[in-house]
């Protein structure tokens, strides 16, 4: 049985409600060491604290998702400087920059991301970054700020990857390395030291072959560490190890 860390997922989503306390325990006693359960939103930063207070083996970070850009209120700055005060908060995150869809003020979103890196510096917390059709002005603030963190859900190219990890962070990779088209990613894990990859689920999205079209749950990041192992020309067995390591160190986990 591999036993391996799922360094980023969502399982205060709907997609969940019907059997997530049924399902969280079953995953950690089938080989889940830890999850981390990340917050979007200003609930789901609450939501994600909730599920990480009730079950030992869960951490979760808080965060503004740059899709909230045009609703998050006031008080966001006070709520995430207060959730990262619970022991299990390992990171400020998820945040970034999103460009893919019509209607969201730039400005606005690098206001609200500049924001959270300037928080995680202060409370010396690493970051956990969205980065979607915004590699430009995502690297460019990067390189300014400088974070601690990972860049998650990692599909641009080689070339972006190892400036990341130049810059001193990781790369996740989730249930995305094992499609068919997925030939950056897979240059880009190609070409990235193993001791700084994570992987993920990103769950309930990011669903990996054999299942895609199927809800995603952290038990289907075998699958991508499978992929992963192909890749580097190691066990399964390795890379579950590696990865899990490079998360413990990056998040502290105990």
């Amino acid at each position: 049985m591999l036993k391996y860390i799922d360094s980023h997922s969502h399982y205060d989503d709907s997609a969940f409600d019907e059997d997530r306390d049924v399902l969280l325990p079953q995953l950690h006693e089938n080989g889940v060491m830890n999850i981390i359960t990340i917050g979007c939103s200003e609930s789901s930063s609450k939501a994600a604290a909730a599920l990480a207070e009730k079950y030992d083996f869960m951490y979760f970070a808080p965060g503004i998702h740059p899709e909230e850009s045009n609703t998050v209120s006031d008080g966001y700055k006070e709520l995430i400087l207060s959730l990262c005060g619970h022991r299990k908060a390992v990171a400020v995150g998820e945040i970034g920059l999103d460009y893919h869809y019509e209607g969201y003020d730039k400005a606005r979103q690098k206001e609200l991301f500049v924001s959270q890196l300037e928080i995680a510096k202060r409370l010396d917390k690493p970051v956990i970054i969205h980065m979607r059709d915004a590699t430009a002005d995502t690297m460019e603030i990067l390189r300014k700020y400088r974070p601690k963190g990972v860049v998650h859900c990692f599909s641009g190219s080689a070339e972006t990857a190892e400036e990341v990890v130049g810059l001193g962070m990781y790369i996740g990779f989730t249930g995305a390395l094992t499609f068919k088209n997925a030939r950056k990613a897979i240059e880009s894990a190609e070409r990235i030291p193993l001791d700084r990859i994570l992987v993920e689920t990103d769950c309930p999205y990011m669903t990996p072959e054999p299942f895609r079209g199927k809800r995603c749950d952290s038990s289907m990041i075998a699958y991508t560490l499978t992929r992963l192992a192909e890749i580097k020309g190691i066990t399964p067995e390795q890379a579950a190890e590696a990865t899990a390591e490079n998360t413990r160190r990056l998040f502290g986990l105990n």
